[in-house]
């Protein structure tokens, strides 16, 4: 079919990249082939889907039921239909779909190379300053031998990007013994030890480690059948473990002073107690279902948690910090919850939550991470202001790189956004900055910024948003063209502030695939998935916003980020480099995106249309747009695949691995050619 011989899938490659594999096999495999591919036990399988970070849910929480895959020698149909594929495979692609300038997963190697780090960053107003790996697994990588999600020359460039800390998630009793099955933690002290290794590496580079604290796990139900006392909420086909029990309070205690002791440098730890996994009995607002914690109350179960912890530090006589974020917590006992925190704790706050905004004509709040919206919010402000009150410092939680409003590139070039974010956060003297969630780690300009904006300089005066972008600029892209990258950034602000937010569009919409969405001319009657697989579910895309609302905000994005796309390139012209290159790639794939979904989402308006239309002049018309339309995503494929089979971090983000790879692109195009041929040109 043209498509070339395909791939040899390395180790590395699988394990870097087993998402990938999974979800665009999810509609095609059986389980057990899927295991076969994978080359994973079912519990293996089972435990990815349920643990990384929430996998099944992205996939839509149910599996397809599949026939296994058989081969069948082709017949004459076949036969024709394969050198039909490969004659439109020819024409779109006379390098062949599959070969690639730059490989996938080449900004791993390239970000792993050593550096000589001499840049020295002036004192800062935040800290900690911290994020996440940008090419970590989720799974397991304390015992992970042959991949370091921290390799020295990254954590070079993050110190040199203005990070002074790093985090990690990790499971409590993967680093401890687990009292009461200690079978659950086999290796931990393995990973004690590789922990205290990367902490003490990481500190070479000025760089200290926090770990991700959303506990005590929800065990399985049968785990419960002797141990009814320590039985908090059933969920499902697991429960809490209760945390009003003194044995679990000392069990999450015992645990810290145990990682404390054997990682004595560790910087400390931050905690989810009101979302995520079933923790507490509280985690997920149904503690009135404990006998215990009903009694307790939501803020006093909180603020044990976050006291059980604490007092594991404290048992060890480390520095080590605990940050309790608030993340979850619901205004009628938010405030009751934090002046109940213990000392010496840091309380942090999602800085741009709860701000009003209105995007075409729709009013909304923020309640999500956002770069499109400039904080700090009233939820924030007010919560910090409780903090002071009791002498606890203050953590603003951004998102200085990336977001949901598009995570399929490295870092999102609204670089003045976020330089305004910092100079607000600098003027409301928070402490520190948690600089990203499991999206956003690349060693970018956004973090970069921050710095400059919290940097104590040498006369005492603060830079302004427009100096600190010209500081980075200069020194990242050379001092001939930072004005105009600059200008490129500003450009990219303005239009990333038209974005329609809300939930269901942050995390329905296909934001991460782009062009590479396929085109339905019937109805899937898929509901689209959590950052995974949008199908054709327009109305769950566009959550309160009207269908050309929706459309046309899209429309001014992409229109945004187009035109500081060309402005940056006609500013270069024949001078360029691999990082103005770089720069330019993901300035068009944000455009690129965007305006896929402007069409995608047409497309889709026009075919039910279509479906429902009985006036034979006004379906000429709407199958003449549709054939438009359909031209115009083939296009954008075209280019997607362009910049993707050059530039490796395209696509790509930590949580989901590849949102889609370049064959995936080049199925669209068939996909376009097919409509094209066997469904337009039958009207």
């Amino acid at each position: 079919m043209g498509l070339g011989t395909p791939p040899n899938i390395s180790p590395e490659i699988r394990k870097r990249a087993y998402i990938t594999i999974i979800r665009r096999n999810w509609h095609l495999l059986p389980y057990e082939q899927m295991m076969t591919l994978l080359q994973m036990t079912e519990e293996e399988l089972a435990f990815t889907l349920r643990e990384d970070d929430f996998l099944y849910i992205k996939l839509g929480s149910m599996k397809p039921k599949c026939a296994p895959l058989t081969y069948v020698a082709p017949d004459e149909a076949t036969l024709k239909a394969e050198k039909s594929i490969a004659a439109s495979v020819k024409r779109a692609f006379p390098n062949g779909p599959a070969k690639m300038t730059e490989p996938l997963f080449q900004f791993v190697t390239d970000l792993s190379e050593p550096i000589a780090d001499n840049t020295k960053r002036p004192a800062s107003r935040f800290s900690p300053r911290f994020c996440s790996s940008y090419f970590a697994l989720f799974g397991d990588p304390l015992l992970e031998e042959d991949i370091d999600p921290y390799p020295d020359g990254y954590l070079a460039r993050l110190a040199s990007s203005g990070v002074d800390s790093i985090w990690m998630h990790v499971v409590l009793y993967q680093l401890a013994e687990f009292p009461w099955d200690t079978s659950m933690s086999s290796q931990y002290k393995k990973r004690l030890v590789r922990l205290n290794a990367l902490v003490e590496r990481a500190r070479d580079h000025g760089i200290g480690i926090y770990l991700y604290m959303n506990e005590p796990r929800a065990m399985p139900n049968a785990f419960f059948t002797d141990r009814e006392n320590l039985k908090g909420v059933t969920i499902g086909d697991h429960s809490t473990l209760c945390t009003s029990v003194p044995e679990v309070r000392e069990y999450i205690t015992s645990s810290v002073e145990t990682i404390c002791n054997a990682v004595p440098n560790l910087k400390g730890f931050f905690t989810i107690t009101a979302s995520e996994n079933p923790t507490n009995c509280w985690s997920h607002n149904r503690g009135a279902e404990c006998p215990r914690c009903s009694i307790t109350g939501p803020a006093k179960s909180i603020a044990g948690v976050n006291a059980a912890i604490q007092e594991g530090i404290q048992r060890t006589n480390n520095e080590t910090e605990l940050i309790a974020w608030d993340w979850g917590w619901r205004d009628d006992w938010a405030l009751d919850a934090i002046a109940q925190l213990p000392e010496g704790v840091s309380l942090m706050s999602v800085s741009e939550w709860s701000i009003s905004i209105e995007r075409g004509g729709v009013n909304t709040t923020i309640g999500e991470y956002s770069i499109s919206t400039i904080g700090p919010g009233p939820r924030a402000t007010k919560h910090w202001k409780a903090a002071r009150a009791r002498g606890l410092k203050t953590i603003a939680k951004i998102q200085a790189g990336n977001t949901w409003e598009i995570a399929a590139v490295p870092y999102i070039p609204a670089v003045a956004n976020v330089a305004q974010h910092a100079a607000n956060l600098r003027d409301a003297q928070l402490d520190g900055i948690m600089l990203g969630w499991s999206l956003g780690g690349y060693p970018s300009s956004n973090l970069q910024v921050v710095a400059e904006m919290s940097a104590i300089q040498d006369d005492d005066q603060a830079l302004s948003p427009d100096e600190a972008m010209l500081h980075v600029a200069q020194e990242r892209y050379g001092i001939n063209h930072a004005e105009a990258v600059v200008e490129a950034w500003k450009a990219c602000s303005v239009a990333l502030s038209e974005f329609p937010f809300h939930g269901s569009v942050v995390y329905r919409a296909p934001l991460q695939v782009g062009p590479a969405n396929l085109l339905w001319n019937t109805n899937t009657n898929y509901a689209s998935t959590m950052v995974g697989i949008p199908y054709d579910d327009f109305r769950g895309w566009r959550g309160i916003y009207p269908e050309n609302v929706f459309i046309g905000q899209f429309e001014k994005m992409a229109k945004g980020f187009g035109e500081a796309h060309s402005a940056l390139r006609d500013a270069i012209k024949d001078e360029m480099t691999p990082a103005l290159q770089g720069e330019l790639d993901v300035i068009e794939t944000v455009a690129i995106h965007y305006q896929s979904i402007a069409q995608q989402s047409r497309f889709i308006q026009l075919r039910e249309q279509l479906k429902q239309n009985e006036n034979p002049g006004q379906a000429q018309l709407l199958i003449d747009n549709l054939e438009d339309l359909i031209e115009a995503e083939r296009e954008l494929a075209l280019r997607l695949h362009a910049i993707q089979i050059r530039d490796s971090r395209i696509g790509y983000e930590s949580s989901n691995h590849y949102f889609y790879v370049p064959m995936d692109l080049a199925e669209k195009v068939l996909n376009c050619d097919a409509l094209l041929r066997e469904w337009v040109s039958k009207f």
